[in-house]
């Protein structure tokens, strides 16, 4: 399917959840010198407008990234991913949010490398655009994500980050996560992998995390935030979820501290909450 377009969604409380944690992930990468890839495989169009177009028309950023915009006094973890995205808008307001390749690509070091996918062919060719200034740092490849890791995994470096993060659009997206995560974990046993998922009312969305748990790796962390209740009529996202296999040792101790503010901050009504799971082979 390609409706799904992320500018509808761009900076929402999804997009602070896994972007703040993409930025904690690399920066655990880069506590050593040696170089890592970083492979996105739904990339998107890698940086929206918020004042106008897609982003405005929902203008969902405002329950999230822009709750935490003008925050003197959050977690140190917290406040490093709002400096990367303040470094899209030099001018102090809130006008543009970096996609994911963006984000990572203001954390990674020269000597890293980004390879990315993007399906959609608008938000391709968008991507392309974004990231020309990145030069051989960054390869885009127009095309399925999901099979363009056989392309990419392992990674020549022996180190990197695979982020798995489709629309869920189609239901059987939640399948090939599945699928996808068993060949990359093949290739690469020892990578860290992070899939994010949406929370709703239906048995797709709660079974893939638990599938995710029974995948052959060495250990795994499942973090959930929900903004809110779940709708009466059963339908909606009412939160969403990180799921991170070979997550850094120090990521528990850091959402300890991060996730009740994000709760705090990013709440539409009392059903707001975290919740937090973890497992060391």
């Amino acid at each position: 399917m390609l409706s799904y377009r992320h500018a509808f969604h761009a900076g929402n409380h999804a997009d602070v959840l896994k972007h703040f944690l993409l930025v904690e992930l690399l920066s655990y990468l880069n506590q050593k010198d040696k170089p890592y890839w970083y492979v996105d495989t739904h990339a998107g169009a890698g940086l929206y407008q918020l004042t106008e177009g897609y982003a405005a028309k929902n203008a969902e950023f405002e329950g999230g990234i822009a709750r935490l915009w003008k925050r003197k006094d959050l977690p140190a973890a917290l406040a490093r991913y709002v400096e990367v995205i303040r470094r899209f808008n030099p001018d102090g307001k809130l006008g543009f949010y970096p996609g994911s390749p963006l984000v990572a690509q203001a954390v990674m070091r020269r000597d890293d490398k980004l390879r990315l996918f993007e399906l959609h062919p608008s938000d391709s060719k968008l991507l392309e655009a974004n990231c020309e200034a990145l030069g051989r740092q960054a390869q885009v490849q127009a095309g399925n994500g999901f099979n363009g890791l056989k392309s990419v995994l392992p990674p020549q470096p022996r180190r990197g980050l695979t982020l798995i993060d489709p629309p869920y659009e189609d239901k059987g997206d939640y399948r090939t996560v599945i699928k996808a995560m068993e060949e990359g974990l093949r290739r690469f046993a020892t990578g860290t992998f992070a899939i994010w998922y949406p929370t709703l009312q239906r048995a797709e969305s709660r079974e893939l995390p638990e599938a995710l748990k029974k995948l052959p790796a060495k250990g795994w962390l499942d973090v959930r935030l929900y903004v809110q209740s779940p709708s009466s009529d059963g339908f909606g996202m009412h939160g969403s979820g990180m799921f991170i296999v070979n997550p850094p040792y120090t990521l528990v101790a850091t959402l300890n501290e991060v996730m009740p503010v994000l709760v705090d901050a990013l709440a539409l009504d009392g059903g707001a909450r975290y919740t937090l799971a973890h497992h060391t082979a």
